[in-house]
C-alpha cells in the first residue's frame, strides 16, 4: 500500500469515528498501519501522516479519550463540522459528475484536490489522488444510475443480473460495485472488470431506496467478492495481536475472548483472497479454524507458495 492509500485511510477513519482514537486503534483501524509493521516503523509513519494531513488544512485535534478520567490520555480525531464546507445545493447530477472527476482526475495542487474533495459535503465522495487511478468503462453509467437510484442490467459470471446499485468503491486495484441483487433478493459486490456486458439503465429515476448504512464505510476486502454463497470464517488470533485484528474486523465479525488473551473472529467472507490477505498479515500470529473447506484451501494455497519452482507434484 503506498502512503496516499494509507493517508485516505487515515482520514476517513478519523472522520467516521465517534470518538476519539488513540495512536493503538488507529493503528488497527487504518490499513497500512499492519501488525507486521514493526512499532518503531509505526511510530514514525504515523507522526509523517498526522503532519501531513495538518499541512493539508485538515483541522486534526486532539481530545480526551474520557473526560470523565483523564488518566487515560487523548486521542485524535477530525470535526466533521470543521473539515467540510456546508453543502453548496449541489443536484444529484451535479454531485455524480463531481464525484467521477474527482474519483478518475489527478490534480497538481494539494489546495484544488482538497477543495474538490470537499465539495460534496457529508455524501459519499471518492477519495482524492495524486495518481491517475485504473478507470472502466463501466464508471459513467454506473453513477449516474446510483445518482439517480436507477436499476442497471448486466452480465456477469455467465448470467444476466439486475441490481439496485447503491455505491461505487475503488479498493485494492479494482472497481466494485454494490447493491442489492433482484433476482437473488440480497445484497452483493460486483467487480467491474468481471462484468460479462455492459451496464444498462433500467426504469425510471428514484426507483428504488438505499437502505440505512448503504452509503457508510468501505466493507473489508473479504466482504469484497462476487461468491455466491458466502462462508463464515473463524479465525483465531494471538494475544498479543488481538486487540488490533478486533478493531481491524470491526463491526462485520464477532469476537469470542478466551482466557489467554486471544480472540476467535467469526465474520463471512465473500472474498477469499481478500480473507487470506488479511489473515497473512498476522503472519504465525493467526490460525484459520474453520470452517474445513475454508482452512484446507488456505493450508493448500501456503504449500504451493513453498513449493520449488518447477516443481508439478
Amino acid at each position: 500500500m503506498d502512503r496516499l492509500e494509507r493517508l485516505i485511510n487515515l482520514m476517513a477513519a478519523l472522520l467516521e469515528a465517534d470518538h476519539p482514537l488513540d495512536r493503538f486503534e488507529l493503528r488497527g483501524r487504518v490499513s497500512g498501519y499492519g501488525a507486521d509493521v514493526e512499532e518503531s516503523t509505526f511510530r514514525r509513519m504515523f507522526e509523517r501522516d498526522k503532519e501531513a494531513l495538518r499541512q493539508m488544512g485538515v483541522p486534526l485535534v486532539m481530545e480526551p479519550l474520557n473526560p470523565d478520567r483523564p488518566e487515560m490520555g487523548e486521542g485524535y480525531r477530525i470535526p466533521k463540522e470543521r473539515y467540510e464546507l456546508p453543502d453548496p445545493g449541489l443536484d444529484t447530477d451535479e454531485l455524480a459528475a463531481l464525484r467521477l472527476a474527482v474519483a478518475g482526475v489527478s490534480f497538481g495542487e494539494n489546495q484544488a484536490r482538497a477543495a474538490l474533495w470537499k465539495l460534496g459535503g457529508g455524501a459519499e465522495v471518492a477519495a482524492p489522488v495524486v495518481t491517475e487511478l485504473p478507470g472502466s468503462e463501466h464508471l459513467p453509467v454506473l453513477f449516474a444510475a446510483t445518482a439517480e437510484r436507477r436499476p442497471v442490467t448486466f452480465g456477469y459470471q455467465g448470467r444476466p443480473r439486475r441490481v439496485e446499485p447503491w455505491r461505487l468503491s475503488y479498493r485494492g486495484g479494482h472497481w466494485y460495485l454494490s447493491g442489492f441483487d433482484r433476482d437473488r433478493k440480497d445484497a452483493r459486490t460486483f467487480r467491474l472488470d468481471r462484468f460479462g456486458s455492459a451496464p444498462e439503465p433500467e426504469g425510471p429515476a428514484g426507483s428504488f431506496d438505499r437502505p440505512p448504512g448503504a452509503g457508510g464505510p468501505v466493507p473489508p476486502p473479504w466482504l469484497l467478492g462476487d461468491e455466491e454463497d458466502a462462508v463464515e470464517a473463524a479465525l483465531l488470533i494471538d494475544a498479543d495481536q488481538a486487540r488490533w485484528a478486533e478493531a481491524e474486523a470491526g463491526p462485520y465479525s464477532q469476537a469470542e475472548h478466551r482466557q489467554d488473551g486471544s480472540v476467535v473472529l467469526r465474520f463471512p467472507v465473500t472474498n477469499r483472497d481478500g480473507f487470506r490477505s488479511f489473515v497473512l498479515g498476522f503472519l504465525d500470529h493467526a490460525e484459520v479454524l474453520g470452517p474445513p473447506d475454508l482452512r484446507e484451501e488456505f493450508v493448500a494455497w501456503l504449500q504451493a507458495q513453498l513449493a520449488p519452482q518447477g516443481d508439478v507434484s
